[in-house]
């Protein structure tokens, strides 16, 4: 299997989000968010920057609304929580495992990282708040359940969006 090679590697995403999430909590893109401030019942996503190498992404997380077991395809992922917290469900091998981070977190995504990003319980009910980057930016995301403990692609899909809706 022939492997498209990441224009950035793992770490330079991390620092992308980081950067950007206190471009966030600085008021730098306060002109992208939805009038009225961000919505509670449904998750939402604007981009922040793209070009050739790399997508970044805002994306607000509510309850109730997960991605499905999903993987990236040929790129690299990462994101940096700025408000709330998410829970990630990982296939690692033969099982899921979990994890959460909280506001400040880090966690980095190579190829074949197979992933469910929720909302997860906070002391604040509020839409927790992440920022993703892709590189090079998604072109296509395959989704997979978990049956008699083995992981199964159920889908595959075209996409210039972050996770599935």
């Amino acid at each position: 299997m022939i492997s498209v090679v990441s224009a950035l590697r793992l770490p330079e995403l991390l620092h992308a989000t980081d950067r950007a999430a206190d471009e966030v909590l600085r008021g730098r893109h306060d002109h992208l968010l939805p009038a009225g401030g961000l919505p509670t019942d449904v998750r939402w996503f604007t981009r922040l920057h793209s070009d050739t190498d790399l997508d970044l992404w805002l994306i607000s997380w509510v309850p109730g609304h997960a991605t499905e077991l999903h993987d990236h395809a040929d790129s690299l992922g990462a994101l940096t929580v700025l408000s709330g917290a998410l829970a990630e469900h990982r296939w690692d091998r033969d099982r899921l495992k979990h994890r959460r981070l909280g506001a400040g977190d880090q966690a980095a995504f190579p190829q074949g990282w197979v992933h469910d990003v929720v909302w997860a319980p906070d002391p604040t009910p509020a839409p927790t708040l992440s920022v993703h980057a892709y590189s090079p930016p998604l072109t296509t995301m395959s989704y997979y359940e978990v049956a008699g403990g083995q992981l199964h692609r159920t889908r595959t899909e075209r996409t210039a969006q972050p996770e599935a809706s």
